[in-house]
């Protein structure tokens, strides 16, 4: 799975069937999940292993049989842990636009700043609908665009019963200046990127900024460059003939050694031994 596919911008599925599905697993171009968000709702389901989800900030652990439920604008990525899982990913907002029934509660259902965002435990009702979209979108049986559709209100009626009080978990102010970050990380990760440059686009001080940045990713920003940096490095690495040089240099490491240091301390492998 090609995971810079998952940005913003990326059109899903067809234009009256704005569903897609992704397939991940381990030896994946993007095995890991870097931090990224997009104007589209997305379910994850864990089919083996486990998976370290972190959703605006927060962290939560999904085993074999769990789902999460992503709404839209929300910073997500995780760590995979010997993981097979899956991605549903889909327009919301279009499916629910010309629905004559509920216009009123699935309009203020997309208008929220508090929908609900987390982890739908085995064995649940919500998991439960969770793997049966999951189960027909891998099928495609004849009909099976309204089968997921269908899944999906049932899903959607259970999330507005159980979650209607969920508080965003951190001001969308400080998630805004942190998208920004993000964004600007991946324009410009082939480009020299200092700290400084980073909280200037935060508009923070850069100790108010570092603060700010780790309690939402868990690292430091230097720390997340490079790590996205890495994340970039295999993905061409996997699917492009340039040499490791060429590589390094293109993902923003000008210092041979510096990339294989850093490439070894997060996989665990030299990148001439990744890419065989």
């Amino acid at each position: 799975m090609n995971y810079s596919e998952l940005h913003e911008d990326k059109k899903r599925g067809t234009f009256d069937f704005p569903i897609e599905l992704y397939y991940v697993e381990p030896g994946a171009p993007r095995y890991q999940m870097p931090l990224h968000w997009h104007l589209e709702y997305e379910l994850i389901l864990v089919l083996q292993g486990s998976f370290t989800l972190s959703l605006d900030g927060r962290q939560m652990e999904l085993q074999a049989g769990d789902s999460a439920w992503i709404a839209d604008g929300v910073i997500h990525g995780g760590a995979p842990h010997d993981c097979i899982y899956e991605c549903v990913v889909f327009d919301l907002g279009t499916l629910l636009q010309d629905t004559p029934v509920c216009t009123k509660s699935a309009a203020a259902f997309l208008a929220s700043e508090n929908g609900f965002s987390g982890r739908l435990a085995k064995g649940s009702t919500e998991a439960a609908l969770a793997d049966r979209i999951f189960d027909a979108m891998e099928r495609e049986q004849l009909g099976y665009e309204w089968t997921t559709v269908g899944l999906l209100w049932q899903l959607l009626g259970c999330l507005l019963g159980m979650h209607s009080d969920i508080k965003p978990p951190q001001s969308r102010q400080q998630i805004t200046r942190m998208k920004n970050v993000l964004t600007y990380i991946r324009n410009n990760y082939g480009e020299p990127i200092t700290l400084d440059e980073l909280a200037a686009v935060a508009g923070m001080s850069p100790r108010y900024f570092c603060r700010a940045f780790a309690a939402l990713t868990g690292r430091t920003p230097i720390a997340y460059l490079n790590y996205y940096r890495i994340e970039c490095a295999c993905e061409r690495l996997t699917l492009t003939d340039k040499s490791v040089t060429e590589i390094a240099f293109a993902c923003g490491f000008n210092d041979m050694s510096y990339f294989s240091r850093v490439f070894k301390q997060l996989k665990g492998t030299t990148p001439t031994a990744y890419r065989k």
